[in-house]
């Protein structure tokens, strides 16, 4: 049997080879075994990765358009999952898996080349131990759409608040060294999760920082293993860093200089699909949220390639729940409302800073389509970006934009989470002329500079509050509301949200001094606290009582939130 099984390196590190040897011991003592059998099984704590490796028997001039691998996987309570295995170079091929049950796993491939006697009809069994690890997918498992369809949790139910940098170079463009240093700012500034971009692009058009590409080919693409093999290490490491993986499988514009770089515009459907599900394979045993095109107009006509493209990569099979990033004030979830392989949608409001781009946020599709059923979390995947040049006004964007539109954001839709983006850091800039294909967003800092960007550092603040406070419950609720200024400008809209129960309200104010609530709609016995969204600290209120509303004052000038709840 061709079959090479690596212990998980992360249940190895928790453990070590004496625990090992005990569990393996005390299993055998309880009957799931013989001593014998077990000493050949590989150990996988549950959430953690078993990895198999299989050596083809033929050669193939292009492996991933003659030969398919499939692996059932069988659970200790006997279902079974069938997934892709990948083709990792030479004659290696591989198979991932995360399993989420205790016990003793079975495993069987299929080729489709059935006289590959390396691939096909290979099997064996490993054995998934309890939980262990210190991030928060190590301890509640793998990110999933909550029950109710509104937010993110993890398999154990454990809310999980979305906070994502849009780093699309990052990961193709840093050195290790670079990207460890990028996880630890944004580990440091509370982020949870990381965009980037997983091919050659508009803004990255060689590849890689050596200048590898992830395939060549347009009409039958050839795969380049060694590329794929430097992105392993770089999404194994974000989610030791506690980050949660969103790659973009295909980059979808087609606009630039250059559009036949972006595959998901270039590539026809069989080589999109064929491209996406390789890269599926690849990280599905990872942390990780999908999203399938990026920047791509996906609406009306052009939906319907998207929606087979889609069914073909994620078909019925369980997965990781999958988004799309549409273009700039695009809403495409009227076209995809019946995608069953849809699970999240996600939009971008974009760089305007004209009435009209205002008012889309708090008064477009996200503050209204939510009601719509089947529920699904509606997530701002690239509000304004900090530092870059806005479309309308032509300045700089400022971290008060920034932050005004990120807690519209979270507060006009149920809140889920939102995603942060920084000049200089999503090109992976060294801040001596625009980002590639980007000429007219403005020279940005460098990158390391722009990780650190004010507004990037009020982003911890953001992550604290929230996650102290049940966010998961939170409805949008602007009759709360007994004065909008909005009404009279965009910019001073005011965001209001309350819980179904009425004992938690949170409330925007993004430049008025005052803010009135109708005292019917505040929580019973309530406490009120200000909130700096700016330097994170909190603040005592002063209210003044009418006939049928309640004017708190903020302490000072500029942006606050004002939390009123039922204490517990």
């Amino acid at each position: 049997m061709n079959i090479f099984l690596p212990l998980s390196s992360r249940f190895w590190n928790a453990f070590g080879p004496r625990c090992v040897a005990g569990l393996l011991f005390l299993l055998a003592l309880r009957g799931g075994l013989s001593i014998g059998a077990a000493d050949k099984l590989t150990l996988v704590s549950k959430w953690d990765r078993f990895e198999a490796a299989f050596r083809s028997s033929q050669a193939y001039e292009n492996p991933v358009q003659a030969v398919q691998l499939r692996i059932i996987f069988t659970s200790p309570s006997g279902n079974s999952r069938m997934i892709d295995g990948f083709w990792d170079g030479d004659r290696t091929w591989r198979v991932r898996f995360s399993p989420d049950q205790v016990g003793k796993w079975f495993y069987s491939t299929s080729c489709s080349d059935v006289k590959n006697s390396g691939l096909q009809n290979q099997s064996g069994t490993f054995i998934c131990t309890a939980a262990k690890g210190k991030t928060s997918f190590d301890k509640h498992g793998p990110v999933h759409v909550s029950k109710d369809g509104h937010y993110l949790a993890h398999e154990d139910g454990t809310p999980f608040f979305w906070l994502a940098d849009t780093g699309w170079n990052a990961a193709l463009l840093s050195a290790p060294d670079e990207w460890d240093f990028y996880l630890r700012e944004r580990n440091r500034q509370k982020f949870t999760a990381v965009q980037w971009v997983t091919t050659q692009w508009r803004a990255s058009p060689k590849g890689d920082r050596e200048g590898q590409p992830a395939f060549t080919g347009q009409d039958r693409i050839a795969i380049n293993p060694k590329f794929f093999q430097k992105l392993d290490e770089k999404a194994d490491a974000l989610n030791r860093a506690g980050l949660l993986s969103v790659p973009v499988l295909l980059w979808a514009i087609g606009g630039g200089s250059s559009p036949q770089i972006n595959p998901g515009y270039s590539l026809q459907e069989d080589q999109a699909i064929l491209l996406a599900r390789y890269m599926v394979a690849r990280w599905s045993a990872n942390d990780v949220i999908w999203i399938l095109p990026g920047d791509g107009d996906y609406r009306g006509a052009k939906a319907e390639r998207w929606k087979r493209i889609g069914r073909a990569v994620f078909g019925d099979e369980p997965h990781a729940p999958v988004m799309l990033h549409p273009g700039g004030m695009h809403w495409v979830l009227d076209d995809f409302r019946e995608e069953k392989w849809l699970d999240i949608q996600g939009y971008q409001s974009g760089h305007g800073d004209d009435d009209k781009a205002l008012k889309w946020m708090f008064e477009g599709p996200p503050s209204t389509d939510w009601k719509k059923s089947p529920s699904r979390p509606l997530i701002n995947l690239e509000p304004p970006y900090e530092n870059h040049v806005a479309y309308q006004s032509k300045a700089r964007i400022s971290p008060h934009t920034v932050r005004r539109a990120i807690y519209w954001s979270l507060l006009s839709s149920p809140t889920a989470g939102v995603t942060y983006g920084g000049h200089g850091v999503w090109g992976w800039d060294d801040g001596t002329k625009p980002p590639t294909d980007h000429p007219n967003t403005g020279v940005p800092l460098p990158w390391r500079e722009a990780l650190r960007m004010p507004g990037a550092e009020q982003m911890a603040h953001l992550a604290s509050f929230f996650t102290l406070i049940d966010f998961w419950r939170l409805r949008p609720s602007s009759d709360v509301l007994a004065r909008q200024p909005g009404n009279e400008a965009p910019r001073r809209h005011i965001a209001a949200a309350r819980s179904d129960a009425g004992d938690l309200v949170v409330i925007y104010i993004p430049e008025d001094r005052t803010v009135d609530i109708f005292q019917k709609s505040l929580p019973r016995d309530f406490s009120a606290t200000w909130f700096n969204p700016r330097t994170g600290k909190s603040s005592s209120v002063v209210a003044v009582v009418n006939d049928k509303a309640i004017q708190f004052a903020t302490p000072d000038e500029g942006d606050w939130l004002l939390l009123l709840r039922t204490p517990k």
